[in-house]
């Protein structure tokens, strides 16, 4: 049983980081089926090329779509935002421009996970570069000045086995080695990037790390707490007014926010070290004591 428990542990400890994990094992596992049971290249000059890009870009544009639909961030900062008679406690609370930046990015590389492991992995397979490339002008500059005079058109076919010429069908291997070269080179230039915005934002936080930390876990415990209070006192709200309305009478009186202050607790916040608040709720809960008190 401790055993068990102390699994269950790592795994919400790590939870984004296995959650990652696992969306770019499924989204290379789906790259592979997909790309071995339907994509078939056309072997034509005017086709490879277009029919190759809708089949690698289509879809990681879709993964990426789909990640920014999913995303709670996402979420929370596009609800209610253009709506009417916004309070300005939003626009003073919320976050600077730095931050908002570091959100943005943030959010963006979340949601790129899932289409670049998808061109990653189609590029390492060498598939859709074959079928595209061999269809491009540029490439059959680059690979037939040294070759017979038909290579140009013999080049179309290669991805499909159909080259007349030995030499021009040696040519795939090439294509292979393009576009492995440039998954790759798009995984390094991705964990590049990644390690910047890291040190980036680490090094500009206002927190030790410890207090990072206690930060981080703090919003956890905040959030749920909160779901929890906001589950409970929705069914106590529910099971009263359904009582009422079969009984026929009047419901009694119950406390719910207003609606100006679940805008309020719903901002985004950045926290600050001269006002030691760590959530937006926990500044607008101080800040209406201290009103109550004067």
């Amino acid at each position: 049983m401790e055993k068990f428990k102390h699994v269950l542990d790592l795994l919400v400890k790590y939870h984004t980081v296995l959650g990652y994990s696992l969306l770019s094992l499924l989204t290379a596992g789906g790259e592979r089926i997909f790309s071995s049971v339907v994509f078939q290249c056309p072997c034509s000059s005017t086709w490879n090329l277009p029919y190759s890009l809708v089949f690698l870009l289509v879809p990681a544009l879709i993964l990426f779509l789909l990640s920014c639909l999913l995303s709670t961030r996402a979420k929370r900062l596009m609800t209610g935002c253009c709506a009417t008679g916004q309070e300005d406690y939003e626009s003073r609370d919320g976050p600077g421009l730095c931050a908002s930046m570091a959100m943005c990015c943030h959010f963006i590389l979340a949601a790129a996970v899932a289409p670049i492991t998808w061109i990653a992995v189609a590029l390492l397979g060498g598939g859709f570069y074959e079928c595209a490339a061999s269809g491009s002008t540029w490439a059959s500059r680059l690979l037939c000045p040294d070759q017979e005079a038909s290579c140009s058109e013999q080049l179309p076919q290669v991805p499909c086995q159909k080259a007349k010429s030995e030499q021009v069908q040696e040519l795939l291997k090439e294509l292979k080695a393009h576009s492995q070269v440039a998954g790759w080179i798009l995984i390094g230039l991705l964990v590049i990037i990644l390690l910047i915005f890291t040190s980036i934002t680490r090094c500009q936080s206002p927190l030790s790390f410890f207090h990072l930390k206690f930060w981080k876990l703090y919003c956890k415990k905040e959030e749920e707490i909160l779901m929890n209070e906001a589950k409970k006192h929705a069914v106590e709200l529910a099971e009263e007014n359904v009582r009422c309305f079969f009984d026929g009478s009047q419901p009694e009186e119950f406390k719910i926010p207003k609606s100006k202050e679940w805008k309020k607790i719903s901002s985004q916040y950045t926290f600050r070290p001269e006002h030691q608040y760590y959530s937006v709720l926990h500044k607008y809960v101080n800040q209406r004591e201290g009103d109550c008190n004067t």
